[in-house]
C-alpha cells in the first residue's frame, strides 16, 4: 500500500505518480529557461505509435507577447488562476503519421502520454502543471495558424508554487490532492460492463 496525504493505493505505485496533484495556486517566482526545457525534454521522450512523436508545444511566458495569443483565449474561470502562471503551453498533435501521411489513430493518445511525462517532471521539480480545457480551441487554432492536420489537445499552466491565499476564494478549497475512482469502477477482464 502506498499513502500520501488523503490518497491510498492499495498497490505500491511510485510515490512520485500518488502526490502529483494539479495545484492552481502560482507563485510571482519565475522558471528558469532551464527548468522550463527540462519539461518539454521529459514530453520528448514519451512513446508513441510508430516512433512517431505527433505532439507539438506552442508556449508563451508571462510578460511576452506570445503569452497574450495563450491567455485571451482562456476562459474567465481560468483567467482567474492562470494570470500567475509563469507559461503556458497549447498542447497539438499531428493527425497523419510522418512516414506514410496516413491517419495517426493514436496521435491523440500519444500527445497525452507525452503531457503526462512533462507533468511528472514539473512535479519531481517542485513546479505545477495544471492541464485544462477550458479554452476556445478555435480561437487558438486560428491565431497560431494551426493547418487542419493538427488537433488541438489541451493547454498547461505552469509555474511555481504560490500561496493559495491568492487564489479567488471558490478555489482555495479545491486545492487539495483528489482521489480517484476505485479499480473495479475503471478495469474489467474480457468484456466491457461500463456504461
Amino acid at each position: 500500500m502506498t499513502t500520501f496525504l488523503n490518497r491510498e493505493s492499495p498497490y505500491p505505485i511510485l510515490p512520485l505518480i500518488l502526490s502529483r496533484v494539479s495545484y492552481r495556486a502560482f507563485g510571482e517566482e519565475r522558471l528558469t529557461e532551464e527548468e522550463l526545457m527540462a519539461l518539454f525534454e521529459a514530453a520528448r521522450w514519451a512513446p508513441s505509435s510508430y516512433n512517431n512523436q505527433p505532439w507539438r508545444f506552442v508556449y508563451g511566458r508571462r510578460g511576452e507577447k506570445e503569452w497574450d495569443i495563450l491567455f485571451n483565449v482562456l476562459i474567465e474561470f481560468n483567467k482567474s488562476w492562470c494570470n500567475k502562471a509563469d507559461t503556458l503551453i497549447a498542447v497539438v498533435s499531428h493527425n497523419l503519421f510522418e512516414h506514410n501521411n496516413k491517419p495517426a489513430r493514436t496521435s491523440h493518445f500519444d500527445a497525452g502520454s507525452a503531457w503526462m511525462s512533462l507533468a511528472l517532471e514539473a512535479h519531481a521539480r517542485n513546479i505545477i502543471a495544471h492541464a485544462m480545457e477550458g479554452f476556445d480551441y478555435e480561437a487558438l487554432k486560428k491565431s497560431l495558424s494551426i493547418p487542419d492536420t493538427f488537433t488541438v489537445e489541451a493547454m498547461i499552466a505552469i509555474g511555481k508554487p504560490g500561496n493559495t491565499d491568492s487564489l479567488p476564494e471558490e478555489l482555495r478549497k479545491r486545492e487539495v490532492p483528489s482521489t480517484r475512482k476505485p479499480l473495479n469502477e475503471i478495469i474489467a477482464k474480457g468484456a466491457f460492463p461500463f456504461s
